[in-house]
């Protein structure tokens, strides 16, 4: 197939990409930096040069191409505050993607989360396919999941892989760098209260192969979890990286959590247990790849 992807060179797309070439498909990736567009040429890739924002040039590669693979999203807005307006560009996006492909049964592939589906409570694939109300802040891209399902009913063949919130491996700078550098500029590693609350990871390159299966093999309408661990204490977490750099360990109190680790202080309550069986039962992934504590324990952090 050839196959579009956005968010072609960042940190998921640039495991998705090979993952997609090694399979034997040809890829576009939307660059919008010249240095994107040279490591999406090294990869051996084609590029289509834009930005989320240019609507028209999303609607001619779509248009051009047998699937598309959205994974660019404007992470930078959501940690600056401005969540709404990152989520009001990816749902134009997507509804670009799907009036492109309607009627094609042409792969439609996004990305959306696990996180906050069902606090407490272990999440499956059937949760959170339906959004009551205008979901906010983590949430807010579940509505977005439900626009691409519903494209299902318009021949498109839409498929939605939910992420965990931790996509881990060597040279990851999300969630896990951030909270490495909160221990550091604190002099200890904090989690949250008893710190039981529970976060879903997934190693990256487990995370691509499970785009690869769904662009091939997911049937329309599907909802998957890129989930290998269902439910990593973050308290584990911290020890994990007091370990790693040698820092003493510590609880605080959920009303200094904004204060120690910003825009995560709220994330790090929030229980969050999710399963993947139904998605490895129907496409036969396996994840294979380290856990989020071996990362951290072998240093993969902190060097």
């Amino acid at each position: 197939m050839h196959v579009l992807v956005t968010g072609a060179s960042g940190w998921i797309g640039s495991a998705v990409v090979p993952e997609l070439l090694a399979a034997g498909h040809r890829v576009t990736g939307l660059a919008r930096s010249e240095a994107s567009a040279q490591a999406l040429t090294a990869a051996g890739a084609a590029v289509l040069t834009g930005s989320l924002d240019d609507l028209d040039v999303l609607r001619s590669g779509a248009e051009q191409a047998d699937a598309v693979v959205h994974l660019a999203f404007k992470h930078d807005l959501t940690f600056s505050g401005q969540g709404a307006a990152a989520a009001d560009a990816d749902r134009a996006a997507v509804q670009v993607f799907i009036d492109a492909l309607a009627g094609s049964d042409r792969p439609l592939v996004i990305a959306s989360g696990v996180l906050g589906l069902t606090p407490g409570r272990l999440a499956t694939e059937e949760d959170g396919r339906v959004v009551e109300g205008d979901p906010q802040g983590v949430l807010a891209r579940h509505h977005t999941a439900q626009l691409t399902l519903e494209a299902a009913d318009r021949g498109v063949r839409s498929v939605v892989v939910r992420l965990s919130p931790s996509v881990h491996a060597e040279g990851d700078n999300g969630f896990l760098p951030a909270l490495v550098t909160a221990a550091r500029q604190s002099g200890s590693s904090a989690y949250v209260e008893d710190g039981a609350a529970r976060w879903p990871a997934v190693h990256r390159a487990d995370a691509a192969r499970l785009f690869r299966l769904a662009l091939e093999q997911a049937p329309a309408g599907s909802v998957l979890h890129a989930v290998a661990e269902e439910g990593v204490p973050v308290r584990d977490i911290a020890e994990a990286i007091g370990r790693a750099t040698g820092l003493p360990v510590t609880s605080i109190p959920a009303a200094d959590a904004d204060a120690r680790f910003g825009f995560l202080g709220g994330l790090l309550s929030l229980d969050s247990p999710t399963s993947s069986a139904r998605t490895q039962e129907l496409l036969g992934w396996t994840p294979t790849h380290s856990t989020i504590v071996e990362d951290l324990d072998a240093g993969r952090y902190t060097r």
